[in-house]
């Protein structure tokens, strides 16, 4: 039976109340996830799990499955549009766009650009770009290389990070081209193949490509199989996010880059 006025027994309006910073009082971070992706947001709670006043905010923008060159390029146009509806009108302090291979097609400065036309305050950032950024604060020369993807866009990666003057001569790959699979390859297998790959005396580090493989809780412990830095696509992106925002905490759990 709906409630009628007279059995509203109190009606009190304009209550008293007062406002903090709310969820993101330290950092605002606007994240943008592929439409097939089912592992950057997990992965990326496990990071900000116990950061007070720091949240992120997530945008998904519509890609294929089917990873090649020209779907990844396909992306750009979407870009601002899927920037532009995240917390419109209030603070985001940096948004990342969570696509390393698309990432890399489009090219970093482009990505900024499509991102700073909805959103010219907020500095910007990629996988590819934070990996970089993380394997030269641990001074990781020499990497191995791992990936899901097909040669074509594995051998094109290798180029990538070697022009950026960090030499690949390890590389290994699930030759995987389906997101929606290589989300489901299992925690076990990356660790084998991470510690097979960075045993090599030729590396100084492992890379591990791709925002749909599950990486940030085997981190640790493959760096202590190997005595070496490991990081991911949205290992590295986590942490060069929350750095570009001034979030300079040092996590427990997460490895190396975490401690830097």
């Amino acid at each position: 039976m709906a409630a009628t006025d007279d059995t509203l027994l109190v009606n009190r309006m304009h209550m008293p109340h007062e406002l903090d910073g709310g969820v993101a009082e330290r950092a605002a971070i606007g994240l943008i996830v592929l439409a097939t992706d089912h592992t950057i947001e997990h992965e990326w709670r496990q990071v900000f799990h116990g950061l007070d006043g720091v949240a992120f905010f997530e945008s998904r923008i519509m890609n294929s499955a089917d990873i090649n060159p020209e779907t990844l390029a396909a992306m750009e146009a979407d870009l601002t549009a899927c920037t532009a509806v995240i917390r419109p009108g209030e603070r985001i302090d940096v948004v990342a766009y969570g696509c390393t291979s698309g990432g890399m097609v489009i090219g970093p400065p482009r990505v900024a650009e499509r991102i700073h036309a909805a959103r010219p305050e907020s500095k910007a950032t990629t996988p590819i770009l934070a990996v970089l950024e993380g394997l030269r604060a641990m001074d990781v020369r020499r990497v191995a290389l791992l990936t899901p993807y097909i040669d074509e866009v594995n051998q094109w990666m290798r180029r990538y990070v070697e022009e950026a003057g960090i030499a690949v001569p390890v590389m290994g790959s699930f030759n995987n081209g389906n997101d929606n699979d290589v989300a489901r390859i299992s925690p076990a297998s990356l660790e084998q193949a991470i510690v097979e790959l960075g045993e090599s005396d030729a590396v100084d580090g492992v890379f591990v490509a791709c925002t749909s493989l599950r990486v940030c809780a085997i981190v640790e412990q493959a760096e202590a199989r190997l005595g070496k830095p490991v990081t991911s696509s949205n290992h590295a992106l986590a942490w060069h996010s929350l750095r570009l925002a001034g979030v300079d905490d040092k996590l427990p759990g997460l490895g190396r880059l975490f401690q830097i």
